[in-house]
Formats: C-alpha cells, sequence, structure tokens
C-alpha cells in the first residue's frame, strides 16, 4: 500500500515538473533530417538527433511503456520502404522504474535510419519521425519531425529541404514582434483557475454520485461491518479511514492512467478535433440513456466476484484495499457514467494534470462519509434512508448529460463548419431538455423504476423542477440574439447566430489577418487581433462579459479594426504550407494552423483568448492580453492603445 502510494505520488510529482517543461518550450533533442542516395536504386533517409546531457531518447520497437522512436510514412510514390527503422548509436538498455518495464534507449547522440528501394527517377516520400524523450524528472510529449524529399532534393547540393522554406514565407507584416510586445498585461493565472474549478467539477462529481442507487445503501453497511468486526471500535476506525484512503487512490490512478495513456499533447488535442469530440457526444447519449432506464451499464461479474473473494482471504491492509476495489467494481452502473462524464470534460481541457485533479476531487467527495459515518455513528441514524428519490437523481444527470453532449458535438461542428448546430438550434435543444427534466421534476412524465408513493422528496422535486422550468425560459430569448451570458461558454458563439434581434452586438471586420491590415490601412486605423478558438470556453466567457459591455463596444467598433482569428479552424487551406519553426519544419494544413502559427512565431504566445493592438505596419502598440474579466482594465488596454497610435 505504501508503495502504492509513493510511486503515485512520484508520477504525479513528474507529471508537475513536465507541465513546467512544457511551458517554457524547453527543446532539449535537436533533431536534423537528410536525403542520400547510397547505391543503385537505394535511398537512405538519416534523422540525426543530438540529445542535451541528462536527457535521453527512446528506441525503435518498445511496446506498452514510453514513446518509442517510429517513422510514418504518408505519402509514397516511386519508392517503397526497405527494411525496418534503424539506428546508429550506443543503445542503452535499463529496467525503468516509473514504466515498471525494461526501456531502451540513447543519450548525447543518435542517428535513426531508413532505407528505401527508389523504383524511378521521379519519386516523392512524405512523413513524419515521431519520438519520446525524458529525463530523470520529466518528459516531453511525443514529438514529430516532419520530412518530404523526392528527386529535386536529392540532387540539391544540400540534401535536406528544411533549409529551403523561409521562417516567415508570409511577408513582414508576419514578421516576429516578441520583443516589442514584452509581457502580457492584466493575464489571470488561468491555470491554477482551471485546476481548482475541475477540482470542484470531481467533488461535484462524487457527491452526487454519493447518493445513487450503487452507493448510499452501502455506507451504513461498510461503516458497521468495520465498526463490528474486531469489537474494537478505535481499530474499526482505523480500518474505515485505510477503507476511504483506498477509494481515493483507486481512483486518481484512474486519472493517472488517463494522462499516461493519452499524454500532454493527445489531451489538447482533444479539445477540437472531430473524432474524439463526435465519440464523447456519443458516449454521453449512451451514459444518459443507461440512467433513464434503457439498459444497465455493469463490469463482468466473475470480476467483482473474483475481486471480493480475494478481499475475503486477505486480511490486513491488503484486503481492505480490495474491499475499496470492490465498491468501485459493484457501483459501476452508477459511478461509471459519472466518471465518464468528467474524463471526458476534463481531458478535453488540454490540461495534463486534469484527469488526475478531478479523479482526486471524485474520490474525497466518494470516501469522505465512510470516514464520517465512522468517526460518529451516530450520524447513521440521522442520514436518508434509501429511497425511489436516489433514482430522481439518476434521470436528472441523465438531462445534464445529454446537455453537455451536445456541447462536444457543437465543438465538432464549429471547428468544421458543418453548421448542422449552431447558436439557435443549440439552444433550442437546451430549452427542449430542461423543459422536460422540468416535466418530469414535477411528474408529468416518469421512467421505469420511478417510485410514485416517494411523498418526502416532494417538494425539492418540485423546486428543482421550477428551477429547470425557469432556467428553459431563460434560454428562449437566446432564440432572437440574447447574450445569455450564464451559458456563454457552452454555447456556439453569437456569429453562428442566424437570426439576431439584438443590433447591438461586435462583430469583427475580418477573418483574415492580412486582410483586416488591409482594412486598417484604407480606414487609417489600428487592428485589434482577436486570436479565439471554437472550443475556447475562456474565449466565450470574454465575449459576453468584456467584449460585451457597451463602452468596450463603443471603443472596438468604431476606433479599431477588430481581426477574430479561430486557431482550430479545421478548413484546408488551398495547399498545405510549409514553414520552418524553431528549427524545425511544420507543415500548416488547416486555417487553424496559419492563425495558430502566426500566433506562435510573431507574438511568441499559444494560448486563447489572447488579444493584441496593432498599428498599420504590424507593430504592437501595447502590452497583450489575455484571460481577465477586469473590464475597466481592458478600457485602458484599449485607449492606452489609441493612444500610442495617435503618435506614430
Amino acid at each position: 500500500m505504501k508503495n502504492l502510494v509513493k510511486r503515485m505520488g512520484a508520477v504525479l510529482s513528474l507529471l508537475c515538473v513536465a507541465m513546467v517543461s512544457f511551458a517554457q518550450m524547453y527543446e532539449p533533442i535537436k533533431c536534423e533530417t537528410t536525403w542520400d542516395i547510397v547505391g543503385d536504386g537505394v535511398a537512405e533517409l538519416r534523422i540525426s538527433a543530438t540529445i542535451d546531457a541528462g536527457w535521453h531518447v527512446y528506441s525503435t520497437e518498445l511496446e506498452d511503456g514510453p514513446t518509442a522512436a517510429t517513422l510514418v510514412v504518408e505519402t509514397i510514390e516511386g519508392a517503397r520502404l526497405d527494411g525496418k527503422l534503424g539506428f546508429e548509436g550506443k543503445e542503452i538498455a535499463k529496467y525503468d522504474e516509473m514504466f515498471g518495464m525494461d526501456v531502451r534507449y540513447f543519450e548525447d547522440k543518435v542517428i535513426f535510419v531508413q532505407r528505401f528501394a527508389v523504383e524511378g527517377d521521379d519519386y516523392m516520400v512524405q512523413g513524419y519521425f515521431q519520438y519520446g524523450a525524458c529525463d530523470d524528472q520529466s518528459c516531453l510529449p511525443p514529438t514529430n519531425v516532419e520530412f518530404k524529399y523526392g528527386a529535386a532534393q536529392a540532387a540539391a547540393a544540400h540534401p535536406s529541404p528544411l533549409t529551403s522554406h523561409p521562417s516567415t514565407p508570409f511577408g513582414a507584416l508576419w514578421e516576429p514582434v516578441i520583443d516589442e510586445l514584452g509581457q502580457p498585461a492584466g493575464t489571470a493565472d488561468t491555470a491554477t483557475q482551471s485546476l481548482w474549478v475541475i477540482f470542484l467539477l470531481g467533488l461535484a462529481g462524487g457527491l452526487v454520485a454519493l447518493v445513487t442507487p450503487c452507493v448510499w445503501p452501502i455506507i451504513p453497511m461498510t461503516v458497521s461491518f468495520f465498526l463490528k468486526r474486531s469489537g474494537d471500535k478505535k481499530k474499526g476506525r482505523r480500518d474505515a479511514y485505510i477503507y476511504g484512503v483506498s477509494i481515493v487512490v483507486i481512483y486518481v490512478l484512474l486519472g493517472l492512467v488517463v494522462t499516461l495513456v493519452f499524454g500532454a499533447s493527445a489531451l489538447n488535442a482533444l479539445s477540437t478535433a472531430a473524432v474524439p469530440n463526435l465519440f464523447f457526444f456519443l458516449l454521453l447519449v449512451v451514459f444518459a440513456m443507461s440512467f433513464m432506464g434503457a439498459f444497465e451499464l455493469t463490469l463482468p461479474e466473475k470480476w467483482t466476484t473474483a475481486v471480493d473473494g480475494k478481499a475475503e482471504k486477505t486480511g490486513g491492509l491488503l484486503g481492505i484495499f480490495l474491499m475499496a476495489f470492490t465498491l468501485t467494481l459493484v457501483s459501476f452502473s452508477c459511478t461509471g457514467p459519472i466518471i465518464g462524464f468528467l474524463l471526458v470534460e476534463v481531458s478535453t481541457t488540454g490540461n495534463i494534470l486534469a484527469p488526475t485533479i478531478g479523479m482526486l476531487g471524485f474520490s474525497i467527495a466518494l470516501a469522505l462519509p465512510f470516514t464520517l459515518f465512522a468517526i460518529f455513528p451516530a450520524w447513521l441514524k440521522s442520514a436518508p434512508k434509501s429511497g425511489g428519490w436516489m433514482n430522481t437523481v439518476k434521470v436528472v444527470l441523465a438531462f445534464v448529460e445529454l446537455a453537455f453532449a451536445l456541447k462536444f458535438l457543437s465543438v465538432a461542428d464549429l471547428a468544421y463548419g458543418w453548421h448542422i448546430l449552431d447558436r439557435e438550434t443549440f439552444l433550442s435543444l437546451w430549452i427542449a431538455l430542461f423543459a422536460l427534466l422540468g416535466a418530469y421534476l414535477v411528474k408529468w412524465i416518469q421512467f421505469p423504476h420511478d417510485d410514485d408513493d416517494d411523498c418526502k422528496v416532494a417538494v425539492p422535486r418540485f423546486m428543482l423542477g421550477l428551477i429547470s422550468f425557469a432556467f428553459a425560459i431563460y434560454m428562449v430569448p437566446g432564440l432572437w440574439g440574447a447574450p445569455l451570458k450564464a451559458i456563454s461558454a457552452f454555447s456556439p458563439p453569437m456569429s453562428t447566430q442566424d437570426f439576431n434581434l439584438y443590433e447591438q452586438e461586435l462583430h469583427p471586420d475580418a477573418m483574415d489577418y492580412d486582410q483586416g491590415m488591409t482594412i486598417a490601412r484604407q480606414e487609417g486605423k489600428p487592428v485589434m487581433l482577436d486570436f479565439s478558438g471554437y472550443g475556447c470556453v475562456n474565449c466565450r466567457e470574454m465575449e459576453q462579459s468584456v467584449l460585451a459591455d457597451e463602452k468596450v463596444m463603443n471603443i472596438i467598433g468604431n476606433e479599431y479594426v477588430l481581426v477574430t482569428l479561430y486557431v482550430d479552424d479545421k478548413t484546408p487551406l488551398a495547399e498545405p504550407i510549409r514553414v520552418i519553426e524553431n528549427g524545425k519544419e511544420v507543415t500548416l494544413r488547416s486555417v487553424g494552423d496559419k492563425w495558430s502559427y502566426l500566433q506562435r512565431s510573431k507574438f511568441g504566445a499559444n494560448a486563447q483568448p489572447f488579444y493584441v493592438l496593432l498599428d498599420n505596419a504590424g507593430h504592437p502598440l501595447t502590452t497583450s492580453r489575455s484571460y481577465d474579466e477586469d473590464v475597466d482594465a481592458y478600457v485602458s488596454f484599449l485607449e492606452k492603445g489609441l493612444a500610442e497610435y495617435a503618435k506614430r
């Protein structure tokens, strides 16, 4: 047990250090690709990696552990692979305690080699090389090194095409101004805030799970078992504490597993990728149907039987831990959809610690009653008895999960421009869902297993039904363009609203950087760049709480050219653009890729929302701003930009 907790703490510390490393964009591995004709019809791709002291790059063909060195060929014409990916360098084999397996890796330097059989004078090979790297304290997310070679590159004096692309191929307006911009002003500590929000979300999920039919009836039985088993109340309470800690360890480990399986970069990619968001949409719909009684989600019975039998035969700490594990299996039909909802919701924040922090909050709420009732057993007598009210909790949660399922469908719809769930459509569905929830709570409609004789919860049900109806009515004006600040973080942006009676809305003058700069020169105005994202919750909150303020709208609408750039817009570019960034070749395939590259390369930032004021030559007028709902400070930011523009 102690080793388990110690290892969990070590991995958690490792992830914290990794977050700091990612935030600083540290690059301990430098890669360079070359392409050589080494024989008659044989070409060789060589990826040379220079590794900083203390770091190591993992070797090829590693299973179920760190990211192995892998070559992915996306396009191959007039050639074919000749053998597997090989390497030149001193390979080190060692048992790794963190991964719990033997790993192989390289230090200082290594060259990975892949041969190709060239079948003609005209050929093309394109793809990327992926590797994983760690030091004693942290790991990098899986890193890609792109390559593209053909007959033209082989004939060039310098065979690598990476030197043939300018770092800024878009013109003078794209030149970096990072030093001029300086440090962002008035930026809220969103990373810390979001982790607290995630923890509280997990805590709320755990409290809801407590009052489900699979968990609540188990609490008095478990506490009584510990207090009576040994005849020693002090020992019984100690066992109950260990039982509660075991619950926390189990669920926190689940959060760590999600993080380790996906990795930081993959979690961040989940926020706007279509397939994951569609999968999450369907998953939450399935969970909701389960809570409504359409079917029951259960784990194989033999799992529960095996763990329960092992717990009975095993004493001490391990036996108590196995009892806690039995609880997680037995209660899965109720807790599974809640855990799934939490992991889906927090994973799409892109924060590497989100799944672990979410599960920490969930497990603390779930474990707390077992400890409190062991300390104060008299409280059990006054605790609510099991009854039909617990099924009501499940059905209410089902409606909430359906509402959030639409959020994930909306993210995919916005990013890919399908226009099947614009703002008024989204609001119509939410209005219908919460009106139906209100009807259920006042017993106009019923679901299987409802207890019609449960009169003790009549008043709470009526009050919750009233709140649900009121919330549905609150959203109705949104169908005609009302801002609806309470749900701005979840609903699609106002720009997707087809029918809008509210005239005072802030609309971008352009959604293309170069076009916006042209308009600004023609009108003789400064530019406000708004780097946003369809899946960005903080962006929606800033739009409704700050940019919708009358004074802010008047200044931006009258004095600035507003250019809004969505960094997760999946609309394909007419042709992919290959650029050099930090010494590496990067391919920009979508409109969002292009605006994300602009934000990184010109302004040295990669988080949204991000606001910067520019003159007509693309130079900053003042420091940038990010997420901060201080309206007065934002007005000062805009006025300072105007004052500086008047001097130029």
